[in-house]
């Protein structure tokens, strides 16, 4: 098996696994096919970057698996035009992916080595509708505000500081602690007022940093 056919077979059998855990919208899936996770990766994962499996990153930090990240862009219900603000890029797939979805994306990063990377690997594939600042994210990014979409990456405690930024049609989307569980939980504005609804259980290693335990 050639090195081509090779890439495809295991970026069709990642797809596969993401179908199967519930990550199913075709526009999502489709921009997830055209990101090279391995271009993101640490040089020693191996073959690890084509498994839907966490990824260690510098600074103890770890990439959100693929399925997760599947299913909160399948919430958000992307579309050509949003302007996204993301918290917490990490390896920058994430941000990858959303640049094939959207029109501007304005990531930020509290470690300035991951966000430094994650800057360089954005521009090896020419996402230019992507900009990465080092910033901890706490109150979110006002200068660029409202945004269509904002996405957190790490647990959130209070949504409030971000639903200000968010624009009169907007979704945020975030990992919270309901019940003790943590969910993917989902702020929709329309007509002026905030609805929120839970989605399916995940797993995110840390708070985002500055939020009470």
């Amino acid at each position: 098996m050639n090195d081509l056919s090779e890439a495809s077979e295991r970026v069709m059998r990642l797809v596969l696994m993401l179908r199967q855990a519930g990550a199913t919208d075709p526009q999502v899936l489709a921009a997830m096919e055209r990101t090279p996770r391995e271009v993101f990766a640490p040089p020693d994962c191996g073959d690890l970057p084509w498994d839907d499996v966490a990824l260690p990153l510098p600074f103890g930090q770890f990439s959100t698996k693929p399925s997760l990240i599947g299913q909160i862009l399948g919430l958000a219900e992307m579309a050509p035009g949003c302007h996204v603000l993301e918290v917490g890029v990490g390896s920058g797939y994430q941000t990858g992916v959303l640049a094939l979805l959207a029109r501007r994306v304005v990531g930020l990063e509290r470690l300035r080595g991951l966000a430094m990377d994650a800057r360089e690997r954005l521009g090896r594939l020419r996402r230019m509708q992507a900009v990465v600042h080092c910033a901890d994210g706490l109150e979110g990014w006002p200068r660029e505000a409202p945004y269509d979409r904002i996405l957190i990456n790490a647990l959130l405690t209070d949504a409030a500081p971000f639903l200000t930024q968010l624009a009169g049609d907007g979704i945020l989307i975030a990992p919270m602690v309901c019940d003790g569980i943590q969910r993917l939980v989902r702020f929709r504005c329309q007509n002026g007022a905030i609805q929120r609804s839970e989605h399916q259980n995940c797993r995110f290693a840390a708070l985002l940093p500055g939020c009470p335990e």
